[in-house]
């Protein structure tokens, strides 16, 4: 999502921007159902049925493989992106290349930010959730909510893009997620 060609790699970003605007453009709108990717001790309820990618990608100076889950409903793309790391040292800058791609992928600013509160993740500085203004690559304009956060050494990112993308969207898909027991 910001200028990430020293941080996530800015042709990867786009590619995955482009998988994920591309997924379920038919989708019938808000059919919610919770998941527990395997692997991620995580659960979160997507509002259509995720297809699910993984790509070698660089992340914050390092290669991982990076899987997304993202589907399309009532306009817009709901996803989360999560990779395991090696080493702890890594959790802070694959956070922030996270969030930085997210902003870079829409060329957005962000409006607001606070920080993340996902019941179970492991507390970090880096974990943040923004609203963003933004454009596609085609130039319609759309809006973005991000989510970033850890667990041990898997991170994670959450968006919601399209249109509207406000807290009424938003909320029951960033709420829906938390670190599964």
């Amino acid at each position: 999502m910001t200028s990430v060609a020293s941080v996530a790699g800015r042709g990867v970003s786009r590619r995955l921007l482009a998988i994920v605007l591309s997924l379920g453009a038919c989708s019938p709108a808000l059919d919610w159902r919770q998941l527990r990717p395997d692997g991620w001790a995580l659960s979160v309820s997507f509002p259509c049925r995720p297809a699910g990618h993984t790509r070698r990608v660089p992340l914050a100076g390092s290669p991982v493989d990076l899987t997304l889950l993202a589907c399309s409903a009532d306009g817009h793309t709901f996803a989360v992106a999560s990779a395991e790391l090696a080493d702890p040292a890594r959790v802070e800058p694959a956070l922030r290349a996270l969030g930085a791609a997210a902003l870079a992928n829409v060329q957005g600013s962000a409006e607001a930010e606070r920080a993340a509160a996902v019941p179970g993740m492991t507390p970090h500085p880096a974990a943040r959730l923004w609203q963003v203004s933004g454009h596609l690559p085609d130039g319609v304009a759309v809006r973005e909510q991000v989510l970033v956060f850890a667990h041990g050494l898997r991170v994670f990112q959450a968006t919601v893009v399209g249109p509207r993308a406000d807290d009424a969207l938003a909320r029951p898909f960033f709420d829906s997620i938390e670190v599964a027991r």
